[in-house]
């Protein structure tokens, strides 16, 4: 004879089954909780270490400028007005390298302020970046007077700096404005109209050495092929 379901038995399944459900669904949301919860962790921890590491790399590069306040190793060191050490982010992914401080620069104490300067600062807006994401410096921190070519041994002089400078940052590209930082950074001879429009590498940095902004002013038409070397750093910085 077949066993008879009272409505009592229904009603009694009916919030067993109820019961399980609402378990269940509190489950899923716990997981869920704890599945998120460990994201944000690890994001956290992400953010941290990004904080710690900024914080490393602005120490460093704040101690090697020290280093040099009272540096006297050539000339330059006695007839600047401003030590010209460089600017911008620590953790720049790409660090632009000039020739010299100018007149501008010697006397703010900043790199690329003057009238080549303000067009790198364009070439970098193009770029879809500012001056506070990039890093900005010199093969020389130190103005030679009027503006002349820098000597070897002021070279000599200054480029362990700059290899500090560079270590401690680890950009992802650098970009040599110019002949002299082209030149010295490749260790070459080989003209900058024949270096340009490819990558080197620097120590295992990739480097794109282009004309210097200052040429750009003389030579306006040139800024076409300076688009191009951009193009391939903005290429090289999405993969």
């Amino acid at each position: 004879m077949a066993e008879i379901i009272t409505e009592s038995s229904q009603r009694q399944l009916r919030a067993e089954l109820l019961a399980a459900v609402k378990a269940l669904k509190s489950h899923v949301i716990n997981q869920e909780k704890y599945a998120v919860g460990m994201e944000w962790k690890k994001v956290d921890r992400v953010q941290k270490n990004l904080i710690v590491d900024a914080r490393n790399n602005e120490f460093d590069l704040n101690k090697i400028c020290t280093d040099m306040a009272g540096c006297r190793l050539c000339p330059l060191g006695i007839t600047r007005q401003n030590l010209v050490f460089g600017d911008g982010n620590p953790q720049a992914k790409i660090v632009f390298v000039g020739e010299a401080p100018g007149a501008d620069e010697d006397e703010q104490g900043l790199p690329f302020v003057g009238r080549a300067g303000q067009l790198l600062t364009k070439i970098i807006e193009a770029m879809g970046l500012g001056r506070k994401d990039v890093y900005i410096c010199n093969i020389l921190k130190c103005r030679p007077p009027q503006n002349r070519n820098p000597l070897p041994a002021e070279i000599a002089a200054c480029e362990p700096f700059l290899k500090q400078q560079l270590r401690s940052i680890s950009p992802q590209i650098i970009c040599a404005l110019g002949t002299f930082a082209a030149k010295t950074l490749l260790k070459t001879e080989v003209p900058i109209s024949v270096l340009r429009g490819r990558f080197h590498s620097y120590e295992g940095i990739k480097l794109m050495p282009t004309y210097h902004p200052a040429y750009l002013l003389r030579n306006p038409s040139a800024k076409k092929t300076v688009w191009e070397d951009v193009q391939l750093i903005m290429k090289e910085l999405q993969n």
